[in-house]
């Protein structure tokens, strides 16, 4: 009975997220708040952009968008074969200023690769989008012995833009947007739900969610520590919009609402805006979407928390001195 009407609740609490962000969150919202918009033009030349899962879905869309506005790009994504494609529609279209990074982003090793690639070519990075992120159906621990996912949606957004940091490639007037999720809005902050390797104790949507709900604590963080480095920290979810990922791990959500899901454009339309106009924002948490500032809490459990973005911090940055060390 108990397991029974615990079914019933999250059913019920899914049931009205669903209901009260039909609207806001499909494209409908988009096209309607896009009525009242002022035009404007994005220039972006002379920015250096380093955007993660860039090879497809809102990744791609992003590059589209910074190459239009004169940026140069690097696109880093893990499949080799997406990027040649990526390079020759990039070609085709008359695009130039691209180049690519093979990175599996699930590996801190290789993402380790990458931050030691980009600090030899002496680049400075003035655009960071944390993009890449997966939500995997059955768990997959990697060979380094975490949670995939985990590393996708979470670490490596950490362990990279701490690194460059570090390195000096994030310098002032940079910009670092992380893409979080609406689904992050049913979970609390909490550490011990991010890399779960008990296969009776996972699950891909949970797991999603605990990751996205930390990508706003983490931002948050971030913009207290470092915006004295001149750094800009925003976090944006861009709506439901039909990418292979939801196409993939949300299938009967995409069967009832397809006609209505966002395009990637859409999707990542506060991505370009914020980069192009760079905001102030309140102290607290809070994340962007379609243009606007909003609460990063609608729900009051998922404020009951006892950690923090330091201990997040902590947290993150053992997993991947852990691995370094092994």
């Amino acid at each position: 009975m108990k397991i029974r009407s615990a079914q019933l609740r999250q059913i019920v609490g899914a049931l009205h997220f669903y209901l009260r962000f039909l609207l806001s969150f499909t494209q409908i919202g988009f096209v309607a708040r896009r009525l009242f918009w002022p035009a404007f033009k994005a220039d972006f030349r002379g920015q250096h952009w380093l955007v993660t899962g860039g090879s497809g879905g809102l990744g791609r869309a992003v590059v589209y968008a910074a190459l239009r506005g004169g940026a140069t790009v690097t696109v880093a994504a893990r499949s080799a074969r997406k990027l040649s494609v990526l390079s020759a529609e990039l070609a085709a279209a008359g695009l130039t200023g691209a180049d690519t990074e093979c990175c599996d982003f699930t590996l801190v090793a290789d993402t380790d690769a990458l931050l030691a690639r980009l600090a030899a070519q002496g680049k400075p990075i003035d655009v960071l989008v944390n993009n890449v992120g997966v939500l995997n159906d059955e768990l997959l621990v990697t060979r380094e012995g975490l949670e995939a996912s985990f590393v996708s949606n979470l670490l490596s957004h950490y362990q990279l833009t701490e690194g460059l940091i570090a390195r000096d490639s994030l310098r002032a007037r940079s910009v670092v947007v992380n893409v979080t999720s609406g689904g992050g809005y049913h979970f609390p902050l909490l550490a011990a739900m991010l890399n779960v390797t008990d296969p009776a104790r996972y699950s891909g949507v949970a797991a999603y969610g605990f990751h996205k709900r930390a990508q706003m604590v983490l931002n948050q963080y971030w913009h207290t520590i470092h915006h004295h480095r001149g750094i800009d920290f925003y976090v944006m979810h861009p709506g439901w919009a039909d990418t292979a990922g939801v196409q993939r791990s949300l299938p009967r959500f995409r069967r009832l609402l397809k006609s209505i899901l966002r395009d990637a454009e859409a999707g990542v339309d506060t991505i370009i805006w914020l980069v192009a106009h760079r905001p102030a924002q309140p102290a607290g948490e809070w994340v962007w979407f379609d243009r606007r500032i909003r609460p990063a809490h609608v729900y009051a459990h998922t404020r009951r928390t006892t950690e923090s973005g330091q201990s997040l911090a902590q947290t993150l940055q053992q997993y991947f001195l852990d691995q370094r060390k092994s």
